[in-house]
């Protein structure tokens, strides 16, 4: 018995919209860092992490590996059209001084830098000190 037709392949590319103004979100932890570059409504236009650049273990913790994640999401975000940006910085991690160095050589204009580390009012209680 041979299968129906269910029409048409759904293999239908994004297309690339002429997006001026974004977001970008730097999300530094102690193991890694994600940057992700939205339009304002919120919509997801680029992304990279420094594992996805291709480092792995430790060494996606460093502030290279950060700056390269930036540069990477940076010149996805720039095929869309993106110029003028806003940063919103989260996390302690080593990796966020670096992205934002990084950020003054990509080209973009950017209007207002914002720290959105979210503060305990004494909630859980932190890890243990370290013993080397």
């Amino acid at each position: 018995m041979a299968k129906a037709n269910k029409g048409g392949v759904r293999n239908k590319r994004r297309e690339k919209k002429n997006i001026p103004e974004g977001i970008v979100f730097i999300y530094s932890t102690f193991n890694n860092t994600l940057i992700t570059i939205s339009d304002r409504q919120g919509n997801v236009i680029s992304w990279s992490s420094a594992g996805v650049i291709g480092f792995k273990g430790s060494r996606k913790s460093t502030p290279f590996a950060a700056q390269n994640a930036l540069s990477d999401a940076v010149t996805k975000a720039k095929e869309h059209g993106i110029r003028k940006v806003e940063i919103r910085v989260k996390g302690p991690g080593p990796g966020r001084e670096a992205a934002l160095r990084a950020m003054t050589s990509a080209d973009l204009d950017v209007s207002k830098i914002v720290d959105v580390t979210p503060v305990p009012h004494n909630g859980c209680k932190p890890p243990k000190r370290r013993r080397v």
